[in-house]
């Protein structure tokens, strides 16, 4: 038990220092490429290979540090306009990365004792659940929060036909970043996950 706990806490004190890495160095975990809209972001990916690792309790407080970070980040060091009005908010900074951070690990306690082939694919649906989840509820928790105070936040998203529902505006200027971000992580956490499986299996 001890080995297993003294394990796990070198796993967690990687995966935080990965993470660290990844919110504070430019370019790593946020890549921008339109200064006016969100950046495009790869921790996800960190996200659903802890919790896949790590189990639904484990990845749902890694996925509440994640959003604290992105609470703290839009207070201190906001990328662009938008960030700022989204993030600042608690329900949107915290919501969608705990949510993350639960589905990933719940998806990882189903896939324990399953054969090697329906784990890789069933790592690779964590992935895109995983960058989903972020993306769909940051999309649909703005779109409440922001249903009655939208001009602001419409005008820096980019102009769209009069009258456009602040939902379908969202899914426009979001979406994109948000498949780029899916494809990215349902791509890669198989091919993290699975050697990271085995060596953790050897160190029980």
């Amino acid at each position: 038990m001890q080995r297993k706990q003294t394990r796990n806490l070198a796993i967690t004190a990687m995966f935080v220092a990965i993470f660290l890495l990844q919110t504070f160095v430019p370019n790593i975990g946020y890549i921008r490429i339109l200064p006016t809209l969100p950046a495009i972001t790869t921790v996800p990916l960190t996200v659903a290979v802890y919790g896949l690792l790590m189990g639904p309790k484990a990845g749902t407080l890694f996925g509440l540090f994640w959003g604290l970070l992105r609470l703290f980040q839009a207070y201190t060091q906001p990328g662009d306009i938008v960030s700022l009005m989204l993030f600042q908010n608690v329900f949107i900074s915290l919501t969608p990365s705990i949510l993350a951070g639960l589905f990933a690990g719940l998806i990882g306690k189903l896939l324990h004792n399953k054969k090697q082939v329906a784990q890789g694919w069933g790592y690779l649906l964590a992935g895109a659940v995983t960058s989903l989840t972020n993306t769909v509820v940051v999309i649909v928790l703005t779109s409440v929060i922001f249903m009655g105070n939208s001009g602001k936040l419409v005008a820096n998203l980019g102009q769209m036909a009069p009258n456009t529902p602040l939902i379908v505006i969202l899914i426009g200027a979001l979406g994109l970043n948000g498949l780029i971000e899916a494809a990215f992580t349902a791509i890669v956490t198989p091919i993290i996950v699975t050697p990271l499986r085995q060596v953790m299996k050897r160190l029980r």
